[in-house]
């Protein structure tokens, strides 16, 4: 389409209704289903099979080692929904629609660029999300599309992207001027214009003006989108710097674990474009082994545990078919831990079971530098309701737990004494293991040996091994 936009309306009007009206309408309604607290399956279901093509992706990604470790065959969309759970889904098929909306003719380098450090912000936003907000996948989103309106520019701009590129290589150029003077208006507001015609929420709205917001949502989905600008410059560069300073101070770690959580996200990134068929976009990710930063962190990287891919998924394949009954309780605790420990590369963990006619929790299986004492000294009363501790709140609200994150800080009082005796202090994941709807007892792991921050992938390992261990036990009790 060769039509000459000019200003706002008329660009919102052409990407709606001329350029982009199949994305436009996959967004709009895929966005619609969060504005409503009874979205159920079935809706969304019904959103993703009007087109096959998109379903088949969607499910293709659904299937993928990143979000499916365990290779259980993903065949529909609603038992996609089931295993990976619905805001993932929902956050699958807004990027897949966004790559094929963009990127199915021949695109512009600008393009490219832009959208890798979209999925680039949207990663490190939503792992910083992590600690602050349980709106993690609702930020992977707005820090994805925050760029919309620039995104569709080059995407579809033809002749007056041709223009503004000429432009922007002329030296001296003022960036923001130059735009106003080819597109007659900024890429933020045709971002807004965007956000409000296609109905991408209150969160995407208001991340572009995060000045008016205390958010915790809104800071995370800024720092995400600066972390992948300041990147292209080095991280070792003063924006770098500066925003991870800003983002310890926020998650409350220190700066040398901020850094491990912003280069660990940047090989999540890489990841993740992959996986959604972008893998094209991997090489525009600024890369996490510069000379300096091998020399830095290659000793501490070598004496450290390192999660296994590879181990995980197949402690996990081991685990489904031990759910069907077969097997003994010996064996699925033991492929517990290892997929845990060595898999998932989670420093220590342990096994708490109910005890003595279900008084006491005991350490019953245990992995890790120094947890060898747990098995003979780990002995916590069950506390009566009105003295809750962690250990007992999990497995009556039956509610897996990031402890150590302000997600979770309304909870840090139940941390007692005793435990953190134990335990020491520090962020750590917490389970219960139930066996059907019996209580067995309570699934605990850290990375406390390192002092390194703990991931949001590693959490997501942690529970559906809770998952999948609670359904082995089950069947194992239905066979006896």
């Amino acid at each position: 389409m060769n039509t000459i936009s000019h200003g706002l309306q008329s660009w919102l009007e052409r990407f709606s209704q001329a350029e982009l009206p199949a994305l436009a309408a996959v967004v709009n309604d895929l966005q619609r289903l969060t504005l409503t607290d009874d979205a159920s399956v079935g809706q969304l279901a019904d959103v993703l099979l009007r087109d096959a093509a998109l379903t088949s992706k969607v499910l293709r990604v659904g299937n993928s080692s990143y979000y499916n470790p365990s290779q259980e065959t993903i065949k529909t969309i609603s038992r996609a929904i089931v295993m990976i759970g619905f805001e993932n889904v929902r956050l699958i098929s807004l990027s897949v629609s966004l790559i094929d909306g963009l990127l199915t003719h021949a695109p512009r380098e600008q393009l490219q660029e832009l959208l890798a450090r979209s999925f680039h912000a949207a990663v490190q936003a939503r792992n910083i999300a992590g600690y602050v907000s349980r709106q993690e996948e609702e930020v992977f989103i707005a820090a994805l599309l925050f760029n919309l309106g620039e995104l569709a520019f080059w995407g579809c701009g033809e002749t007056q992207a041709d223009a503004l590129a000429e432009a922007l290589a002329r030296p001296g150029v003022k960036r923001e001027e130059a735009v106003k003077q080819v597109v007659g208006t900024s890429f933020r507001q045709l971002t807004l214009g965007l956000i409000k015609n296609w109905n991408l929420g209150e969160l995407a709205a208001l991340a572009q003006s995060p000045g008016r917001s205390a958010d915790a949502a809104v800071r995370a989905v800024t720092l995400g989108v600066r972390i992948s600008e300041a990147a292209l410059d080095g991280w070792s560069s003063p924006g770098m710097q500066q925003a991870i300073e800003e983002m310890a101070a926020f998650i409350h770690v220190t700066p040398q674990e901020a850094l491990s959580q912003v280069l660990a996200s940047a090989d999540e990134a890489v990841k993740v474009a992959t996986t959604f068929g972008a893998g094209r976009l991997s090489r525009l990710i600024p890369s996490t082994d510069p000379e300096q930063i091998q020399l830095q962190q290659a000793q501490r990287k070598a004496s450290l545990l390192q999660p296994d891919l590879a181990l995980m998924q197949q402690a996990l394949q081991d685990l489904g078919l031990q759910a069907s009954g077969r097997g003994e309780v010996g064996l699925v605790l033991d492929t517990l831990l290892k997929g845990l420990h060595r898999g998932a590369g989670l420093e220590r963990v342990m096994l708490a079971v109910l005890a003595d006619q279900q008084t006491v929790f005991r350490a019953k299986r245990v992995v890790g530098e120094g947890t060898e004492s747990w098995l003979d000294d780990f002995v916590l009363p069950v506390a009566s309701p009105q003295q809750p501790h962690i250990f007992n709140y999990v497995l009556r609200h039956r509610e897996a737990l990031w402890m150590g994150v302000p997600a979770s800080c309304n909870l840090n009082d139940m941390v007692s004494e005793p435990i953190r005796q134990w335990l020491g202090k520090g962020m750590f994941f917490i389970a219960p293991l139930m066996a059907g709807t019996r209580q067995i007892g309570v699934l605990y792991a850290d990375s406390r040996s390192s002092g390194r921050a703990l991931k949001h992938e590693q959490f997501v390992a942690f529970q559906r091994f809770t998952q999948l261990t609670g359904r082995c036990l089950e069947g194992l009790s239905r066979r006896a």
